[in-house]
């Protein structure tokens, strides 16, 4: 019995008995042919490409565990229209309540679960929780069944399904675009699993239908008096019984107060299902974690449709987002980078497929990766990205952008792309960042100054990695590859930019400074009008824009301006090496 005990009552968090989703299998289904997914506990974010299938992930949570006796299901439910190969959903439960774990009615289908593995196994035994699948199944004849599903149960013949209680108790709540479902106490409503109590007001409501009849009744048949007596001396003449007068009644029929006749009402008695879009989700996600005891699973499409900010992060804070410990188990979708920044990494999952499968990562926490999260969150939403070592990177890839959609190139943006700014400091942190990201499969290059060596090992891992680099030409920064490539006429651009920004005096006093009184302004433009710029005038002003405490360009704006103004007109007649790196750049970019 000890033993019994042990398999049958693993340990879970304290208080908590509320049934959640371990492992989540699909076959088949719309634009998966093969998932197997553990979900986190709490808040599971999906991420991903508008042909991801992260909706098909939602609607077979919703399908299998609904409470629904039938669906219809169509041709264009099955992968690629194949109904040779069924449609094939297993959902495996765990924390379970002691109803769902009784032997004699489900002891046949008790499975264990093993966390450390995300495994199951078709024995439950000490040290696994005890789990139970339910699988939906949907043949080419297109009818669904619900039944619960263990490898020794199929090969006896068996076949048994959750009762209906306990099937609504787990069924999901879907908060959708419109929330008129949840906010009456209808079937299934998040309103009904707030408390134990049912509404049982069957006869006052039939009593009221009647009142309304009767009331109705006795005001319009004063009204329609004459109509009335009309139709009662037709009748009468035919030998049509309508008794002494005919009346004008509501119809029994059309008067029916029933499943949903109880709804939620401000105090001027307008109803709560009159909300705008954003409010209803806001309200009912509330009420659902309020709720969770009853249902801890819930299922949210593009989270913040309807939503202001403010009010986005207020729902996913009611949804559980900064829980340490979760009550509610949710499934949700969103392309808004909002949304992203409130989320910690382990709540965060890509969907990835290769057409062969599906397969839903984890973003962690490792790697500093929360930091990308709060930093650029845009980033997770996109399909290429371009680590930069620092702002002034990322400026020039955002003007190089600007400048080749003159030239009829398509935007970066508008193909999915991304900039992340690592902020500046050691090179490393730049490839550590990219080959996380990297991992995750999102397609990604680095763009980084020569001016400091990354460590051989950080670079080699990189390389071998199939990671992509864009750097100048060992020692020089940005500055320098730019003053030491760019033709005479750029050149010139550059130091006419630098005093329409940062005036005559704070250039002039940077030269001479950097040059030990050698060079200033007034000389460095006086013999550019003779010999051109020099090798040594080239690097004076490179060294002399790297100014630790008034850098001449170094913030975004400024390097857009400089890209889009002067790197990309000037570019054809700069240095080869240099017009090779940009190209090679561009190129990566425009890469669909």
């Amino acid at each position: 019995m000890e033993l019994i005990n042990q398999i049958l009552m693993p340990s879970i968090i304290p208080g908590v008995h509320l049934v959640i989703v371990r492992k989540l299998e699909i076959q088949n289904f719309r634009g998966i042919k093969t998932l197997s997914w553990a979900p986190a506990e709490g808040i599971n974010c999906l991420l991903g490409q508008g042909d991801s299938s992260k909706t098909t992930i939602l609607d077979a949570i919703d399908l299998c565990l609904g409470a629904r006796r039938s669906y219809t299901f169509g041709d264009t439910d099955f992968y690629q229209l194949d109904v040779e190969n069924p449609i094939v959903i297993d959902i495996t439960l765990g924390r379970l309540p002691d109803a769902l774990k009784n032997i004699e009615t489900y002891g046949e289908f008790l499975r264990g679960f093993d966390a450390s593995t995300c495994e199951i196994e078709d024995e439950p035994r000490a040290k696994l929780e005890t789990v139970l699948t339910l699988r939906l199944s949907v043949s080419g004849d297109l009818e669904p069944t619900w039944l619960l599903y263990s490898d020794r149960a199929q090969s006896s013949g068996v076949e048994k399904s959750i009762a209906w209680k306990e099937r609504s108790a787990i069924a999901p709540a879907r908060i959708g675009s419109y929330g008129n479902s949840n906010l009456s106490w209808t079937r299934g409503s998040v309103l009904n699993q707030l408390t134990d109590v049912r509404t049982d007001l069957g006869a006052e409501l039939a009593k009221a239908a009647r009142d309304a009849r009767t009331n109705f009744g006795a005001k319009a048949s004063t009204q329609l008096a004459d109509a009335l007596k009309i139709v009662t001396d037709t009748a009468k003449s035919l030998g049509v019984p309508v008794g002494a007068s005919a009346q004008a009644l509501l119809d029994a029929h059309a008067v029916s107060i029933s499943d949903g006749a109880i709804a939620l009402h401000n105090e001027d008695g307008i109803p709560l299902r009159a909300l705008g879009t954003g409010s209803s989700r806001l309200l009912i996600a509330g009420l659902q974690r309020a709720a969770s005891d009853a249902a801890s699973i819930a299922l949210v499409d593009e989270v913040e449709y309807g939503l202001e900010p403010h009010r986005l992060t207020r729902l996913l804070h009611s949804l559980g987002s900064k829980d340490y410990e979760s009550k509610l188990q949710v499934f949700m979708t969103t392309h808004s980078p909002i949304a992203i920044r409130e989320l910690s990494g382990d709540q965060i999952f890509v969907v990835r497929s290769d057409h062969a499968s599906h397969n839903v990562i984890n973003i962690g926490m490792a790697d500093n990766i929360q930091g990308t999260v709060r930093e650029a969150p845009e980033a997770f939403l996109a399909k290429s990205i371009l680590v930069c070592e620092g702002a002034s990177e990322v400026g020039v890839g955002r003007g190089l952008d600007k400048f080749w959609q003159t030239l009829g190139f398509p935007s970066f943006f508008a193909l999915g792309g991304a900039y992340v700014d690592v902020k500046g400091g050691d090179p490393n942190k730049a490839l550590f960042r990219a080959s996380v990201l990297m991992k995750l499969g999102y397609r990604v290059r680095v763009f980084i100054d020569a001016d400091k060596e990354c460590t051989q090992e950080t670079l080699s891992e990189f390389t071998k990695a199939n990671g992509v680099i864009t750097t100048w030409k060992a020692p020089r920064a940005l500055e320098d590859e730019l003053f030491m490539s760019l033709p005479y006429y750029g050149v010139d651009a550059l130091l006419n930019l630098a005093v329409d920004l940062c005036g005559d005096s704070l250039i002039d006093d940077h030269l001479k400074t950097i040059s030990a009184g050698k060079w200033n302004l007034f000389t460095i433009r006086e013999h550019s009008l003779t010999d051109g710029y020099t090798d040594e005038m080239r690097t004076v002003l490179a060294k002399a824009a790297k100014n630790k405490n008034n850098a001449w360009f170094k913030s975004i704006s400024k390097y857009e301006i400089v890209a889009n103004d002067i790197i990309g007109p000037y570019l054809s007649a700069s240095n080869e090496e240099f017009v090779s790196t940009i190209e090679e750049l561009r190129r990566w970019m425009h890469a669909t």
